[in-house]
């Protein structure tokens, strides 16, 4: 069976992948002002595509 965690590159990437099943809590909402004190503080860096969607949290002060 192939999947993600059998992915490699010409340059040496691996990719090691696990299945979390733990259970989280659906339809949580991040209220509007506090997603963008996240962006404005540099930790919430939205992606060019489909930045609804990917973004990288980064640590505070980093």
């Amino acid at each position: 069976m192939q999947s993600i965690a059998a992915t490699t590159t010409r340059t040496g990437l691996t990719v090691h992948a696990e299945l979390d099943t733990d259970t989280y809590p659906v339809g949580v909402k991040i209220p509007d002002a506090q997603m963008k004190a996240l962006h404005d503080s540099g930790i919430l860096h939205r992606h060019d595509w489909h930045p609804e969607w990917n973004y990288t949290l980064n640590p505070p002060g980093t």
